[in-house]
């Protein structure tokens, strides 16, 4: 495995989005919808206020569960938990455009969750801005 990028400069220069083709759902996790919800999560996050799960939309539709649906695309870049810039700099390119863009970071990536009828236009404003920084 590589060294992790914490340079701003160098994440944006490498971060190869990728658009994944699964419609994705932010939901609130209840007693009644646990199993399914949580046996297909790709993230959770514990509030006060509750868990929210990022499911499969079509499994939220199963489930009665409305909401708008977003795209995953996923920086390819190993960008480093403690390097500074990377997300507000696709946040701020996606938001220059009109477009929302709720960042997820993990241990390998980071992912961008962007409204599903943009995500063709994200994934070229995300191209354009690693293509600018190369």
């Amino acid at each position: 495995m590589s060294e992790p990028v914490r340079d701003r400069e160098a994440m944006i220069a490498a971060m190869e989005p990728r658009l994944d083709t699964q419609a994705w759902r932010f939901v609130l996790v209840s007693p009644d919808n646990a199993p399914q919800l949580l046996g297909a999560a790709i993230g959770t996050f514990r509030e006060d206020e509750g868990v929210t799960a990022i499911v499969p939309s079509d499994l939220a539709d199963e489930l009665g569960i409305v909401g708008p649906d977003f795209a995953r695309i996923t920086l390819m870049v190993l960008s480093d938990l403690e390097g500074a810039g990377l997300t507000a700099a696709v946040a701020s390119a996606l938001a220059e455009a009109g477009i929302a863009c709720n960042m997820v970071a993990a241990f390998h990536h980071d992912h961008a969750f962007v409204p599903a009828a943009k995500c063709d236009e994200a994934l070229r404003i995300l191209q354009e801005l690693q293509s600018s920084h190369r």
